[in-house]
């Protein structure tokens, strides 16, 4: 099973390939991907689980924007996500993954980490322009 060290291992190597990581709490950390992404991806170990977590943005307040923007999120959950997905915490909208400890490597973690970035590259423009049309 893959423990905190191990974890703190698979960062180095993403810190290595551009990124940069900063542990808030132990087995809590923020990953940078550097770029022209201007978010913070968290890592928490949670034995038997790692959860990647990103805060994409605030719920819009008016009803009619966040039924499309929701409606919008459960498509792009559907179609564009393979493991990981959107959801709403609190008053905002977080993409989520988590992934076994049991038999996790790099090539598993990098590719969760890659496909969290990846995703918010390409709808984060979509999404932001739904939460902002009144």
């Amino acid at each position: 099973m893959v423990n905190r060290e191990d974890l703190e291992k698979f960062l180095d190597r993403l810190a290595s390939e551009g990124g940069s990581y900063q542990e808030v709490e132990p087995g809590l950390w923020t990953v940078n991907p550097g770029g022209e992404l201007d978010l913070s991806v968290v890592v928490h170990h949670s034995p038997p689980v790692v959860v990647l977590r990103v805060k994409v943005m605030d719920t819009p307040g008016d009803d009619s924007t966040a039924a499309r923007l929701n409606r919008r999120l459960l498509e792009l959950n559907a179609t564009d996500l393979l493991h990981g997905s959107y959801g709403i915490d609190a008053d905002s909208i977080v993409l989520t993954e988590a992934l076994e400890l049991e038999h996790l490597d790099f090539q598993e973690f990098l590719a969760a980490y890659e496909s969290i970035t990846l995703a918010l590259a390409s709808h984060l423009r979509e999404l932001a322009t739904i939460r902002e049309a009144k």
